[in-house]
């Protein structure tokens, strides 16, 4: 069992400087898995030494790739081609991400051998049958616990034919894992999303020379194509970024410089949002990184309004809403937000952990089946408790630069997860986070 890690922000503050927050996690992630099916050896920077980037390191080690690092950012992977994995000598475990699950099991329905994924509490309690039952329409078998978590028994073997599906709803971890399971079925695989959503996939197989088509909504690929080794620089992740986007939106007399940070299309509703709501970013030095778009980002304080979310956005900043209510709780007016059902069955069911959490501090947040109201107010002091769940843990920490008291944040040794040097980079910058084991 991981210790508990509690989080104290004292009151007040303000954010200045300039830091560049690490890699991509959604990046990192795709690097690993397409760098090992590539011929060749791919070299990756920017590399998110994270706990969910190295649980997908972990599992392509355990079949049989050699993969260098990470050190400084950096990974060498000797790939072994598409047909190259060999059966892991036990269940693959994945700890804390649901990316590296539903991706794999689309990758490994493909394959000669049997496996198993397995992972943390919170991974075994998320919703696997969306992946699961698209991918037993392609013809896969895989096995899940009788509510359709992991662990996940995926046979090896066995044949399987392209699909044509529209997804029920815009998921990028779906459309992912159908895009890798086409890589091995025959015939034609495409996949039709009702909005868009994070598009890393098919740039990184584009740039792995293995041919994806786009036409609007909808994805296409097939088993024809092979990957071949490049380089991979991974921008830092907007979703880290966000904090002090949303933090130095709300601390008065602040102004944060964010260094190379991604911005592709699919994922700047952060921005889109806080800008609708009249904060002041900047976006600075744009410039593509391996296909990928990169600027640095300027955000100084203002005052922020309460708006009606547009729906459409909500699926190009999915992850980013936990800070997100931070700033509508201190915005003047009302912030409504709606179409947001898949925030539920997230690391946490978020928008109900948030809303608890930012009543406890005083806030009239009201939770909705599909979103929340949130009223903005005073944030008062009090103790909260992030579910285990970083994202929340770090957005509760935000809210401590407008609280007029102290916030004690339970349960944080997840922010592991997905940005370790959060801390560090919070308090150089100004923020007044103590962190106790």
């Amino acid at each position: 069992m991981a210790q508990s890690i509690t989080y104290t922000v004292n009151p007040g503050g303000n954010l200045r400087g300039e830091i560049r927050v690490p890699g991509d996690k959604s990046m990192s992630h795709r690097s690993i898995m397409l760098g090992s099916l590539a011929e060749g050896v791919t070299h990756v920077t920017g590399f998110l030494n994270a706990e969910d980037a190295l649980a997908t390191l972990q599992a392509f080690r355990a079949m049989g790739v050699e993969i260098e690092g990470p050190a400084n950012g950096e990974v060498t992977i000797h790939g072994v081609g598409k047909h190259g994995l060999k059966q892991p000598k036990e269940p693959l475990y994945l700890g804390n991400s649901g990316t590296s699950m539903r991706l794999l099991c689309g990758l490994l329905s493909g394959q000669q051998f049997d496996s198993v994924l397995t992972g943390d509490k919170s991974l075994e309690s998320r919703p696997m049958r969306r992946v699961t039952e698209p991918l037993a329409l392609m013809g896969a078998k895989i096995e899940t616990e009788v509510d359709g978590t992991a662990p996940l028994r995926i046979k090896g073997g066995v044949a399987l034919k392209g699909i044509h599906y529209d997804l029920p709803m815009a998921s990028a971890q779906v459309k992912s894992c159908l895009l890798l399971a086409g890589m091995y079925a025959e015939g034609q695989t495409s996949v039709t999303e009702p909005a868009p959503t994070r598009d890393h996939t098919e740039r990184m197989l584009n740039g792995f020379s293995y041919p994806v088509k786009r036409e609007g909504g909808k994805a296409m690929i097939d088993s024809k194509g092979s990957l071949k080794a490049c380089d991979i620089d991974v921008p830092s992740d907007i979703s880290s970024a966000a904090f002090f986007l949303v933090g130095a939106s709300i601390a008065p007399d602040s102004d944060v410089t964010l260094k190379h940070v991604g911005i592709n299309p699919t994922r700047t509703g952060v921005i889109d949002i806080l800008r609708l709501m009249g904060a002041n970013i900047e976006v600075m030095n744009e410039r593509s990184v391996g296909g990928e778009p990169v600027a640095d980002i300027r955000v100084r304080s203002s005052q922020l309004q309460g708006i009606d979310i547009p729906e459409e956005l909500v699926p190009l900043a999915i992850d980013e809403f936990p800070v997100l209510f931070v700033a509508a709780a201190c915005a003047e007016g009302q912030t409504r937000l709606t179409g947001a059902k898949e925030l539920r069955v997230k690391e946490s069911d978020r928008i109900q952990v948030m809303a608890d959490g930012l009543q406890i501090l005083g806030v009239d947040a009201q939770p909705t089946e599909d979103g929340m109201i949130i009223n903005g107010s005073l944030i008062g002091g009090g103790e909260v408790d992030s579910h285990g769940d970083h994202r929340i843990a770090m957005a509760f920490s935000i809210a401590g630069l407008r609280a007029s008291d102290t916030i004690v944040i339970r349960d944080c040794e997840n922010v592991n997860t997905s940005f370790p040097e959060f801390r560090e980079l919070a308090t150089t910058l100004g923020l007044n986070l103590n962190s106790t084991s």
